[in-house]
């Protein structure tokens, strides 16, 4: 499945830097948004395979710090690009017109750059937080990486002040991103309901469904693995959530994003043609 990941991820990159076609805003957040998996799912999963092959899961506390603070990090980019490519839908279906103006290459990088120091301060914000915690020796957590909330329950001293901004944290770099993305889709389904023929809005539709899947998967796992987390006390569960959230959803977002959209297929049958 990682290889899967990486693989699905890699081509889509590959196919929107080589293809000329694809030099649009909307492929362009795509290929980042693919970097980004691709960091979130190398934060934890080679670690734990290098884990179950050497029957060894140890990591020290420097490496625990690296690996949450590179987790939020990438899974925070994943979100606010979420929220990003929803703008660039909402402008290209609401002001068809200007979008070229609108999105211009210079707004583009911008919201890419904008987007990597919101995430990199979330994440340091959380380790930070974790920094601050006292442990004892040997401490086992019952997870497959360095998950914050396990540290939290792992740690000697109280951590009610810690758990408190993290849910602060939780609502400002997640609440806000999906809000907008919510906003966004309010504003693409009213415009599309203006719109007079049946085809009209079936093509508005279209160029809004994979990115919509996507959403619906990230926030769907996201959501689902809190709901276990919180509801069950088994830590074994929560391993098993998580696994679908850091493996399952950068897997699949290849997939949404290259089976129903002929311009990504067009593009990977020249860059393979290319290659034989």
């Amino acid at each position: 499945m990682y290889l899967l990941t990486m693989l699905g991820n890699l081509l889509i990159i590959l196919a929107v830097s080589s293809d000329s076609h694809l030099h649009t805003p909307m492929y362009f957040f795509l290929s980042i948004l693919s970097m980004a998996d691709i960091g979130f799912t190398s934060t934890t999963i080679p670690k734990m395979i290098l884990d179950i092959q050497t029957h060894s899961g140890v990591i020290s506390y420097a490496g625990c710090l690296i690996q949450l603070s590179f987790f939020i990090l990438f899974g925070c980019l994943d979100s606010i690009l979420l929220t990003v490519m929803a703008y660039d839908r909402f402008v290209a279906i609401c002001y068809p017109l200007h979008y070229l103006v609108i999105m211009n290459p210079r707004l583009c990088s911008l919201l890419v750059l904008v987007s990597f120091l919101i995430s990199l301060l979330d994440s340091q914000l959380h380790c930070l937080l974790t920094s601050q915690l006292s442990f004892c020796t040997n401490v086992e957590i019952p997870h497959f990486f360095c998950d914050p909330a396990q540290l939290f329950k792992m740690a000697c001293n109280d951590t009610s002040t810690n758990n408190m901004l993290t849910y602060i944290f939780s609502a400002i770099f997640g609440g806000i991103p999906l809000s907008g993305i919510v906003f966004s889709y309010y504003k693409i389904v009213s415009s599309i309901l203006k719109v007079p023929s049946s085809s009209g809005k079936y093509k508005a539709f279209v160029t809004c469904g994979s990115h919509l899947s996507a959403v619906c998967l990230f926030y769907g796992t996201g959501i689902g693995l809190y709901i276990s987390s919180t509801a069950s006390h088994s830590p074994k569960k929560g391993a098993v959530a998580s696994v679908v959230y850091t493996i399952v959803t950068p897997m699949l977002n290849p997939f949404i994003y290259s089976l129903r959209n002929r311009d990504i297929k067009r593009a990977l049958q020249r860059l393979l043609n290319r290659t034989a």
